[in-house]
Formats: structure tokens, C-alpha cells, sequence
């Protein structure tokens, strides 16, 4: 007896070659979609939000694109998600992952249409992305023993990073910050410590580096200015409490005096907590909650510095780099550990006052000050300086490098080229479809430039069958140029984390062959 229908109402299934197809063509869409941002002539994108206020951004950064949109497509689904994965993992690559994802699969769909089945061709690919990444470990440059060439190194995948963004016009003086801020880590990871601050005005030229940690307060009337050798106890504690809050509180009196009396009272107990707080041997006081005029009043008087409202981000990046811990209670004030700094002061950063804590305990810690024409500029050029220093930070652990501008794909290109011409079988022609994704890059790269890509792929093609080329795409003057003259380099981390990550993706959802979307839970009585 046949089964007419196994699913519950509304849950439908598509089978075979009807799932591979809506797999493939959703995947395509995506890479499709941000293509025109590869590249140091990429175009931006314009993302509006539906939601109150319609914000708007503008980027050219892919995963920034990609985790912005709202995707029925299942298989679109996996290549945002290595998007993101790419950025939380290096930084940079958001869209060569994806765009070489995408094209990998424009090249198996051709290949199972011509009758090659879909284990064969991941068996092919698995092969060709092994040989890509071997002749790319034989290929990197590591000058990690030599100070001076390493930052020479850092500053060339700065510029590189950066010239693909908007900071792309001053790449010179934001590659310069990227890698001060980064070389100040000593080896360390931790963005936590590099603090950005954006503040609307100027040009993206005045931005600067400041060595210590800048936090957007203000310091409050009759409060000390400057405080030498200061100790900080950072806390999240209510300061507020020193009138009776009337709304949601019943109280019952016969005379107005009895009233004054609880206002004494609930005075004392403010009086009796900001004691407490003193008596830890403190003269800087910084609150993630407010603090009332009548506490910060007792501050004052006690010549200390009382910071309120510090946003949880601040406090908490204030607490790592001066040393100190977040505190709630103060009864013990041997068990609370205080921050420490040489000197507080308050600076003047266009029309804003902020306060200046330099001499941390953190020393690498800095500040990074953007200006900018709008708040829009501020926040890609945040996106992109983020992305120059996890790039950074990674290659100081990971300090292998490689030329850029589409050369490392040609190298591949090559020896995958190769490896397909040894193998025997149906393998073979997976290996080729392989070589020809490879290219894709550098095409797609020449063609956002607005340069015959055909053209230029067969001239750095026969450039690179002679030994040891150096050749890439010189999107600058539109010809192919020497990478290592021009200094276009890129971190080998980026690229192995793009070639694997894309070539995975591409396995997950060449194994699809039926797809079923599952019926959506009814609410009880409907």
C-alpha cells in the first residue's frame, strides 16, 4: 500500500535533484550578492533596517552584509555562517570565503549535471584543497626573527587589509596605528585592550593613537581635575537612594515631620555606604549606576573623583587594563582589588570633554580616537580598522605571510592544475573545476576594478609558469604587477582559513539531497 503523505500539514519536502538545485542556486545568490565588495575597488552596500528609527549602514565588509539579512534559503544559511565564523576566527576574508564558496558550487553543479556524482567530486575537491595549502606552506615568507623586516611585514598586510575599505585613502597613517596598537600586545590576542572611541568631526586624518584608556564621562562640578597616582575601585552599585522614591512605594505618616525623618534616614544610610566606600583608601570612584547630587556631594568633600553612569563595556575595559575588579559590596574592603594609574585627567577631543587615565596597569593597553565627517563614516571605519588589527594580532602569533593581489590564488591555481593532470578517473575533472573557482578571485577582483579580467588572467597565468613568479593584479594601474615590489601582502592564516573553510562548506551542501521544512508549531486553540 502506498503512503500518500508521511509529513503533518504545512511541512513540505523537496528530494534529490530538486534540493540540490534550490542548495545550489540559494549559495550562488549569496556569493552573487556580495561579490562587487572584493577587492580594493569593491563597491558598499547600503543596509536599511525595517525596525524604528530605519537605521542605516554602510559597508563593504561581507560579514557585516551577510549577518544583516534575514535568509529563508537553507544552504545560503551555511555560507553566512562560515562569513562569521571567518571574521570571529581572522578577521578578514569575510567575502573571499564566501565568493569562493559560491563559485565552487557554480563549478559542481555543472559537474553533476554532466552525470559525476556529487562523493566523487568531494573526494576531488578534498584533494585539490590539500595540494593548494601544501604548495601555499612552501610558498610563505616568516620573518618573525628579524624586527624590522616583521613590521615592515605587519605594515604591508596593514596597507593591504586597509586598502580594500574605506580607510583606504589614508591606509598609511591607520596601517600605522593598527600595528603600534598591535605591537604594544606584546603577542597577546586580547582586543579587549585596544579601545576604540568614535567622535563625529574633523577627517578620518586627525585620527590618533593614545597610550592609556580614554572613557567618555565627564568629570562632575567641585570634583578634582588631576589626580596623580591614582586608586580606582570600579563598581555597579545603586547611588541613587538617598531621597524616599515615592512612585511604587506606600507610605503611611500622620505628619509631614515624620517624612522628613525617613529622608534623614535613608540620608544616613547613603552617608554611612559612601563611608564604606572611602574607607577603602580610594581617591577615584567610578559607577556604572548613577550617583545622586548628596553622594557625590560627600565625594567631593573627600576630594574624590566620583565617575557615574559608566557604560557596562567602559567599566568592565577599565577594571581589565587598570587591574582592578568590579565591586558590589564594600563591607570588606581588604577582599575588593582596586585599579591603579599614574594620572587622571580631562582632555579635550573636539568639542567633547572626556577623562584620561594614563600609567595603567595593563601597559599595553591604548585608546584608538576615530573623527570622521558622520556617524556612518565612523562606524565602517571602526568595521575596518577592527578588521586591520585581528588580522594583525593573529600574524604576531601566526607569523607567516604571503604576497597578495590575487598571487596565492594563481600559485594554487597552478599546482592544483597539476595534481589534475596525474590523477586518473572522474576525480580529475572535480580537481580542474577546483583550479578554475581558484580563479575566480582574481578575476572577480579585476572585474570590480573595472579591468578586462580574461585579458589579465592570461597574462598572469603565463607569468606564472615561469619559476618564482611574483605576479598579481595591479588594480592601481590596471596591468599585472610585481607583489613584492608594490608590498601587497596578506597573512597566511587568512588564506588557509578562507581555502578550508570554503572547500568544508562546499562538501556540507554538495551532500544534500533532500531538504524538509517542518511544519510551524500551532498555538494551543487555533
Amino acid at each position: 500500500m502506498a503512503i500518500d503523505k508521511l509529513f503533518k500539514d504545512e511541512a513540505t519536502e523537496e528530494k534529490g535533484e530538486r534540493a540540490r538545485m534550490a542548495s545550489f542556486i540559494g549559495a550562488m545568490a549569496i556569493a552573487d550578492l556580495v561579490k562587487t565588495t572584493l577587492g580594493p575597488k569593491g563597491m558598499d552596500k547600503i543596509l536599511q533596517s525595517t525596525g524604528r528609527g530605519h537605521s542605516v549602514t554602510v559597508t563593504n565588509d561581507g560579514a557585516t552584509i551577510l549577518k544583516s539579512l534575514h535568509i529563508d534559503n537553507p544552504a545560503a544559511k551555511v555560507l553566512v555562517d562560515i562569513s562569521k565564523v571567518q571574521d570571529d576566527e581572522v578577521g578578514d576574508g569575510t567575502t573571499s570565503v564566501v565568493v569562493l564558496a559560491g563559485e565552487l558550487l557554480r563549478e559542481a553543479e555543472k559537474l553533476v549535471n554532466a552525470k559525476i556524482h556529487p562523493m566523487t567530486i568531494i573526494a576531488g575537491f578534498r584533494m585539490a584543497s590539500e595540494c593548494a595549502r601544501n604548495v601555499l606552506e612552501q610558498k610563505v615568507v616568516d620573518n618573525k626573527q628579524d624586527a624590522e623586516k616583521f613590521r615592515s611585514d605587519l605594515m604591508n598586510i596593514a596597507r593591504t587589509t586597509l586598502s580594500s575599505k574605506i580607510l583606504s585613502q589614508d591606509k598609511e597613517h591607520f596601517a600605522r596605528l593598527a600595528v603600534d596598537a598591535v605591537m604594544r600586545l606584546k603577542g597577546s590576542t586580547n582586543l579587549e585592550a585596544i579601545q576604540i572611541i568614535k567622535k563625529p568631526g574633523g577627517s578620518l586624518k586627525d585620527s590618533f593613537l593614545d597610550e592609556g584608556f580614554i572613557l567618555d564621562k565627564k568629570i562632575g562640578v567641585g570634583q578634582p581635575k588631576r589626580i596623580e597616582n591614582a586608586k580606582i575601585l570600579v563598581a555597579n552599585t545603586a547611588m541613587d537612594t538617598d531621597k524616599v522614591k515615592i512612585y511604587g512605594a506606600r507610605v503611611r505618616v500622620d505628619s509631614m515631620a515624620k517624612v522628613a525623618d525617613l529622608e534623614a534616614a535613608e540620608k544616613e544610610k547613603m552617608r554611612e555606604k559612601v563611608q564604606k566606600i572611602i574607607s577603602h583608601g580610594i581617591n577615584c570612584f567610578v559607577n556604572r549606576q548613577l550617583i545622586y547630587n548628596f553622594p557625590e556631594e560627600l565625594f567631593a568633600d573627600a576630594g574624590i573623583l566620583a565617575i557615574e553612569h559608566a557604560d557596562f563595556d567602559g567599566i568592565e575595559r577599565l577594571g581589565l587594563v587598570t587591574g582592578g575588579e568590579i565591586a558590589s559590596t564594600f563591607d570588606n574592603p581588604e577582599s575588593v582589588k582596586l585599579g591603579h594609574c599614574k594620572l587622571i585627567e580631562e582632555i579635550m577631543i573636539g568639542e567633547d570633554k572626556l577623562i584620561h587615565f594614563s600609567g595603567v596597569a595593563m601597559g599595553q593597553a591604548c585608546t584608538i580616537v576615530l573623527r570622521g565627517a558622520s556617524p556612518h563614516v565612523l562606524d565602517e571605519a571602526e568595521r575596518s580598522l577592527h578588521d586591520a588589527l585581528c588580522v594583525l594580532s593573529q600574524t604576531v602569533n601566526d607569523s607567516r605571510v604571503l604576497l597578495g593581489g590575487g598571487w596565492p590564488e594563481m600559485v594554487m591555481a597552478k599546482a592544483v592544475d597539476e595534481l589534475a593532470k596525474k590523477t586518473p578517473g572522474k576525480r580529475s575533472h572535480a580537481i580542474e573545476a577546483f583550479t578554475r573557482a581558484l580563479l575566480a578571485i582574481p578575476t572577480t577582483i579585476a572585474d570590480n576594478a573595472g579591468l578586462d579580467s580574461a585579458e589579465l588572467i592570461a597574462q598572469l597565468r603565463a607569468e606564472h609558469h615561469k619559476d618564482e613568479s611574483n605576479a598579481g593584479i595591479d588594480v592601481i594601474s590596471g596591468s599585472v604587477g610585481d607583489m613584492s615590489e608594490l608590498g601587497i601582502s596578506e597573512s597566511f592564516k587568512v588564506k588557509q582559513a578562507v581555502l578550508l573553510s570554503a572547500t568544508e562548506a562546499t562538501e556540507m551542501i554538495l551532500r544534500v539531497d533532500e531538504i524538509i521544512t517542518c511544519a510551524p508549531r500551532r498555538r494551543e486553540g487555533m
